[in-house]
């Protein structure tokens, strides 16, 4: 990877619509050339995906939490499908610490939160922190 495939990404991060004559245009090369780069960073695996981003609060979801909870290690291997079968479970990291899990989750009400909570606990226990703003939201990570 070199820093033409670095601006690329760069731009792509920030509006991964951006057509391929302004990218380019950009790093001053032809249209195919950078389409070629991207193809080649997809199959590498840099480039995952392509995401919209959406503002929950204006679909219903009013409610993000941050839930961290106590995973024995022998209960993953049911935790992992059951967490990925929840739509309302935005992100989920196995961290260090007392609580192994971080489960982000988005909600319309605090008694949908709840009940998630609820059938969560089987697995071990819980903590929620409800957010109550993000003063730093999602964005690219800085590679150059």
């Amino acid at each position: 990877m070199d820093k033409i495939d670095m601006q690329i990404i760069s731009l792509l991060q920030k509006n991964a619509r951006t057509p391929l004559k302004e990218l380019a245009a950009k790093v001053y090369l032809s249209a195919p050339a950078v389409s070629s780069r991207i193809d080649k960073l997809e199959q590498q695996g840099i480039i995952n995906g392509y995401n919209v981003e959406v503002d929950r609060q204006k679909l219903g979801y009013s409610i993000t939490a941050f839930i961290s909870l106590e995973l024995p290690a022998d209960r993953k291997p049911e935790f992992y499908p059951f967490v990925e079968s929840c739509p309302n479970v935005i992100e989920c990291s196995c961290v260090t610490g007392v609580y192994s899990m971080l489960i982000k989750v988005a909600f319309p009400t605090t008694q949908d939160l709840d009940a998630f909570i609820g059938r969560l606990q089987r697995f071990g226990n819980t903590s929620t922190q409800i957010v109550f703003s993000t003063p730093v939201p999602h964005r690219e990570i800085s590679i150059e």
